[in-house]
């Protein structure tokens, strides 16, 4: 188990953790909770051995294999199947054995080599890996694409791939819903369920926690305290807990003031001074109990749209894209023939799995795109604001957050889209307040605050301009949960128009009341809540695996094709023609299948021949590989290694002369 007793943790001046001690036992599953700053993700740190305690004892047992998603950006032309197989360090350190041994001659060495790298999976690594790709949202058709292909969001990805490829005892998860959308995220949820070691993980997304967790460490003043259950059942035991201080200390306030009263009315008495002096030494000996500490609670509201359009706005027959990246081609179109209205005061969230078009949707509403085709006809006094996945990065970092308002504030001037928002400096930092931007952090620069300060910015922008229709795209990935429930509260009491895109399902719960499906080059009405949406899309998953197998079952198929189906298939169609052929027709057809069947006769004896060997051939590996998951001495284990790698190397060689035959065989038929 992992035990932490009386540890203290510093970083820098700052006293993360200050004589905190904890257990956490084989195979549960923690969530880790706590502020921003509280030093969740140093607590990570110091489990892997980044950073070590100042003070008291820490004790991780030495023989666990511990995975964590890597948190640099990968950058390698490897394909994305073989960089999540490397992800499995078992599996590589007993690769780079059996190559090790295979140099030295060595075969006591090269039979133990053999062995682990059967032990360790070598056969399915492939096979496990692209299901985590896929699991995860790519498309069969990315499995071999460069990882420096994909943006940074997908190598994020691919990374929290290759932490789950890797065979561990703890899996440490920081965020790890960041860059998931809903799809990818139900099927994490899953996959962490199964998970057999220790997990523990961060997480803003209070339904994920929820799903995968069973205990929840809470780090607050300092101290790890732990509660048996999920982090909605630790919400209600904190509370409980809470009340339950807040009246023992007001009882020991009353108890206190009690015993004071008396020792300031007979201290001077004599006759009293005994049992003043006695009143004293309890009230010494009294252990305090401390007031209760609530974290500060962060709110805000949007301000009452001045108009509210209805409909807001009408898309008819619309199709939504990217124009083309040459002039001259055709643009990409993503969703096409759309009519639909958005009406005043509707919550609409967007569904539909990564890739259908959602962010796509948003941006051409937002202006952000242009329609491919159709139109859009905006209601009178329509005022987007729009909160888009990559409106982090649209902040300028040198400039700090007054500075920023002070910009919109021209802007909308200068736009003439002023509807009565404060624009006096003084008022601007009020503002600015109203979103936990206090005191210095107002010229702050940007570019040194953090995902979840940047985000509460581009709300306050949002909120400032009052608007009418918000779009929010991802508006939560950097935001902690006190952040996430403000939101919510605020959006709850908004008197515009919502469409929201998120993988956050409590957000969509507290929110839309409706939902629409992005699927298929089209968007639909979803009928159903998000429980129906999270079955719809683990049955498309099945789905999908079964089409794979199915192919997969295929492919294996064709090696084992006789090659007298390549000769039915003229003779076939010979039939099919052959009544509308003349004599002479006829005779120089005969002609070209005799000269034919002479020129595919040695091809097909020797396509035959192949065809037999590599039977014999996949009989004796799989002979081989279950011997050698058997007990057998050193020599035994190093001969069948050695023969197994000849039946491997030989096989290829076979069907890359089966493919060779089969082509062969189909240019002289055709």
């Amino acid at each position: 188990m992992i035990t932490l007793k009386n540890v203290v943790l510093r970083r820098g001046a700052k006293v993360l953790l200050d004589g905190a001690s904890c257990t956490i036992n084989p195979g549960e599953k923690v969530g880790l909770v706590g502020r921003n700053g509280a030093g969740k993700s140093s607590l990570f740190r110091l489990l892997d051995h980044s950073l070590h305690e100042d003070k008291g004892d820490f004790y991780v047992p030495a023989q666990w294999r511990m995975a964590q998603v890597a948190q640099d950006m990968p950058e390698t032309e490897m394909s994305a199947t073989q960089f999540v197989i490397e992800g499995d360090v078992t599996l590589l350190a007993a690769q780079q054995e059996v190559t090790a041994s295979e140099d030295s001659g060595d075969g006591e060495r090269m039979a133990h080599a053999y062995m682990a790298l059967h032990d360790a999976g070598a056969h399915d690594a492939p096979a496990r890996a692209q299901a985590l790709i896929l699991g995860l949202g790519f498309r069969t058709d990315e499995l071999e694409r460069p990882v420096n292909s994909f943006s940074g969001g997908w190598r994020m990805r691919l990374q929290l791939a290759r932490a789950l490829m890797c065979p561990s005892e703890l899996l440490l998860l920081d965020e790890p819903t960041n860059h998931l959308d809903l799809d990818a995220l139900v099927w994490l949820e899953a996959w962490l369920k199964r998970y057999e070691g220790t997990m523990l993980v961060i997480s803003h997304d209070r339904e994920f926690l929820d799903a995968v967790t069973d205990v929840t460490i809470h780090i607050h003043a300092a101290q790890l305290t732990r509660y048996g259950g999920n982090y909605s059942r630790f919400e209600d035991m904190r509370a409980e807990q809470m009340a339950l201080q807040a009246t023992a200390y007001a009882r020991q306030q009353d108890k206190m003031a009690h015993l004071q009263k008396f020792i300031d009315r007979f201290k001077a008495k004599a006759s009293k001074a005994k049992q003043a002096q006695s009143r004293v030494k309890a009230l010494e000996r009294m252990e305090k109990i401390g007031p209760v500490l609530a974290d500060a609670e962060f709110t805000f509201e949007f301000t009452e749209p001045q108009n509210l359009p209805n409909p807001m706005l009408a898309m008819s027959d619309a199709s939504f894209g990217y124009p083309p990246a040459i002039e001259g081609d055709e643009p990409t179109v993503i969703v096409r023939n759309i009519s639909r209205s958005v009406l005043a005061g509707q919550r609409i969230g967007i569904l539909g799995a990564n890739g259908q078009g959602k962010s796509t949707v948003v941006k051409t509403i937002a202006r952000d795109l242009q329609p491919i085709a159709g139109q859009i006809t905006e209601g009178k006094g329509l005022n987007i604001g729009y909160f888009a996945q990559q409106e982090l990065d649209v902040l300028r970092p040198a400039d700090t957050p007054l500075e920023h308002m002070i910009k919109l504030v021209r802007d909308c001037t200068a736009q003439g889209r002023l509807s009565g928002q404060p624009t006096r400096e003084q008022d601007l930092r009020s503002f600015l307040g109203n979103f936990n931007f206090t005191g210095d952090q107002v010229k702050q620069a940007v570019g040194s605050m953090s995902g979840g300060e940047k985000a509460r910015l581009v709300l306050c922008m949002i909120v400032w301009q009052r608007p009418n229709l918000l779009l929010l795209d991802e508006p939560t990935n950097h935001l902690d949960l006190a952040t996430r429930e403000a939101l919510s509260v605020a959006l709850n009491e908004f008197e515009g128009t919502v469409m929201l895109v998120s993988h956050d399902r409590s957000l969509l719960r507290a929110v839309c009341d409706e939902f629409w499906l992005v699927s298929r080059g089209g968007i639909e009405p979803f009928d159903g809540d998000l429980d129906d949406y999270q079955r719809y899309l683990l049955d498309m998953a099945k789905q999908s695996r079964e089409a794979q197998r199915q192919e997969q079952r295929e492919q294996n198929r064709a090696p084992a094709a006789s090659a007298s189906s390549a000769a039915a298939a003229p003779a076939a169609g010979k039939k099919a023609i052959e009544p509308n052929r003349s004599p002479e027709q006829k005779r120089n057809d005969a002609q070209r299948r005799q000269q034919a069947a002479e020129k595919t006769k040695p091809l097909k004896k020797e396509l035959e021949q192949t065809e037999k060997r590599m039977a014999q051939l996949a009989q004796e590996k799989t002979r081989l590989e279950t011997a050698m998951g058997q007990p057998a001495t050193p020599a035994e284990m190093a001969d069948a290694g050695r023969r197994l790698k000849a039946v491997n190397d030989e096989t290829e060689t076979l069907e890359a002369r089966w493919l060779e035959l089969h082509e062969a065989i189909e240019a002289v038929g055709a």
